[in-house]
């Protein structure tokens, strides 16, 4: 059950994967009967994208790892968890690559006439958590102890940098009159 709206039927050039723009906006959810979600005009744009991401590193017409990560995040080198399970979100088939359909259908749920059921439905945020907690947990007993947290931490340097907040370095001059009465309020003492 899906929306379209049939604007072109152009010829495009098949990447592996491709499918046909009418069938997948047809397979976007809608949140009225009515209404659209992706339009075929709108599948047409995003196979532009698609043609750029997938071929920005390997010209082979398929989105890869270090290309997905490149879109979002402008650097292919430096590993990425968060970067890693979205893309395990798109790779629907679990074949280490996205291929067009897979692309339109995933972003599909973040279009604003998505229904918030399916937005819901999507649990990327579980999924996240459920691949992360896996991952690390390597002794498969349920629970991550401090040297497992560890070793994983050291595969995904990134998950540091969300536990560092650069600015405190920088908090006497963000609140100079705070750290000059302290000062004074400690002397006092």
């Amino acid at each position: 059950m899906g929306c379209y709206c049939s604007t072109s039927n152009s010829k495009k050039v098949k990447t592996p994967g491709y499918e046909d723009p009418t069938v997948l906006a047809s397979e976007t959810p809608c949140e009225y009967p009515s209404s659209l979600t992706v339009t075929v005009s709108e599948v047409d744009a995003l196979y532009e994208l698609y043609l750029k991401l997938s071929n920005s590193i390997i010209q082979d017409g398929l989105i890869h790892k270090e290309e997905f990560q490149l879109a979002l995040f402008r650097n292919e080198n430096q590993k990425n968890l968060f970067a890693d399970r979205i893309f395990d979100l798109f790779d629907v088939k679990r074949n280490g690559v996205i291929e067009f359909g897979e692309f339109v259908r995933s972003l599909g749920v973040f279009h604003p006439n998505a229904p918030l059921e399916d937005k819901i439905a999507y649990e990327m945020i579980e999924s996240i958590v459920d691949k992360t907690f896996k991952d690390a947990d390597t002794k498969d007993d349920g629970r991550i102890d401090q040297d497992e947290w560890k070793a994983f931490v050291s595969q995904h340097p990134s998950l540091i940098k969300n536990m560092t907040l650069p600015y405190l370095k920088d908090i006497t001059m963000a609140f100079p009159s705070f750290i000059a009465r302290t000062e004074v309020e400690d002397s006092e003492l």
